[in-house]
């Protein structure tokens, strides 16, 4: 059965709970993570110089971080399962707030790599659980709304970057940045609250039987696709993320207050891009807008390993979020349906794809700029990005699939999504 929603106000759940409601609880962890992230990558440099630690074994401590995520990510699987996304959300926020006090009042390299790989099994669990969860008010909605809240991902990136660029400034020293990330972290994870969403109603005999959903090995077949681009944007994304500071203080020249700018110009990119994403795929369609997007992505980080100087790699790292923005909940989204019936499964099996772009993106550019050659480690993923280009077909509405896949129609008409009923899963 196809179910629509139009442009009215959201509708709310048969329990009483409001689907706007539960928008709002999903938005605001999906900005949680994102000032937590943010506050790993500006600081970067500033815990690198207060622990003495090398390029080198900062990258070392970077990968670690993400295996521990994608650890986190399996091990979010199995709670979602047993006790919910919302409370695993909340839990998991929580746990973020605190990793991020130990690394700032760590007592030595030891204490701050254990607060670190903390940190990453938080971020994991978050992963899996708010993307299970968006996954599932995107389809009482019946359209494309995941890449909003994306967009407020990137918006608290864009603020926590600006918070540790003005705390910078002030001269205060890494410790009390990461503190005022924590306290912001933990006050967003205190407003979620459960919304229960009940089923959306639908006649038996259109509800589509368990054996129609992708099974088994079929599962990583038409994953992979889907995996290749969200690797490849995680690549780029952990390179600008995680090195952009790095690259403008030591390559461009740019002091500790100003390096943050290009993690900040690149979430703004991000923000713009994913605002005006869902309602690009329903003008366009979700081909058109991948092959914009990766043609953007890499002319973006091709004029960033070119930047003469730092305000050039500032706007440079806006462009390339701008380019990115839409690839990862397009990637989300349709990884989730799937399995729409079982959504975190799924996305547990997609965030493999997602570290090991973090991993490659961040080892390899943490280790090409450590021997100085940052550059080239933005020069290799403007080629990536310009090679997705040739994986849009792939996002492709008419192409076989599931009977959950998007029904597409003539720009200016409704752009709808067949909602599958949540077979009686927590809120």
């Amino acid at each position: 059965m196809t179910a629509s929603v139009g442009a009215t106000a959201p509708p709310r759940s048969a329990s009483g709970g409001s689907l706007a409601g539960a928008r709002r609880v999903t938005a605001t962890v999906f900005a949680a993570q994102g000032v937590a992230v943010a506050a790993v990558s500006t600081t970067v440099p500033a815990v690198a110089n207060h622990l003495r630690l090398s390029s080198l074994e900062m990258t070392a401590l970077t990968i670690a971080l993400t295996l521990a995520a994608g650890a986190g990510s399996f091990a979010g699987l199995a709670a979602v399962r047993r006790s919910g996304p919302v409370a695993v959300m909340r839990a998991a926020v929580l746990t973020a707030a605190a990793t991020l006090l130990s690394v700032a009042w760590a007592p030595g390299r030891a204490a701050a790599s254990a607060a670190y790989v903390l940190f990453g099994l938080a971020l994991g669990a978050i992963d899996v659980s708010v993307n299970t969860r968006a996954a599932t008010v995107e389809r009482h909605y019946g359209r494309s709304i995941l890449s909003s809240f994306y967009a407020a991902w990137s918006a608290a990136g864009v603020a926590a970057a600006l918070l540790t660029a003005g705390v910078s400034q002030l001269g205060w020293p890494v410790q009390y940045v990461l503190t005022a990330h924590a306290v912001l972290v933990a006050l967003l994870a205190l407003t979620v609250r459960p919304q229960a969403l009940a089923p959306v109603p639908s006649s038996s005999s259109d509800r589509p039987a368990p054996d129609d959903e992708i099974q088994g090995r079929r599962v990583w077949s038409r994953l992979v696709p889907f995996g290749v681009v969200l690797l490849v944007a995680y690549v780029v994304d952990s390179t600008v993320s995680a090195w952009s500071t790095a690259y403008l203080h030591q390559t461009l020249g740019a002091s500790l207050a100003a390096a943050p700018l290009a993690y900040a110009a690149y979430q703004a990119g991000t923000v713009t891009g994913r605002a005006g994403a869902d309602l690009m795929v329903r003008r366009v369609g979700q081909v058109a807008v991948v092959r914009a997007a990766a043609l953007l992505t890499a002319a973006a980080l091709a004029s960033l390993a070119a930047a003469r100087s730092w305000p050039y790699a500032v706007v440079a790292a806006c462009c390339a979020g701008l380019g990115v923005a839409a690839l990862t909940p397009l990637c989300v989204a349709a990884a989730s349906r799937l399995r729409p019936g079982a959504p975190e499964t799924v996305l547990a099996r997609l965030n493999v794809f997602n570290y090991v772009g973090v991993l490659v993106g961040a080892g390899a550019s943490g280790g090409l700029g450590a021997t100085g050659h940052f550059r080239i480690a933005y020069a290799i993923p403007a080629a990536l990005a310009l090679a997705l280009v040739t994986t849009a077909c792939f996002f492709r509405p008419t192409a076989p699939g599931p009977p959950h896949a998007w029904t597409t129609r003539r720009p200016g008409s409704a752009h709808v999504l067949p909602v599958a009923v949540d077979r009686g899963r927590r809120p």
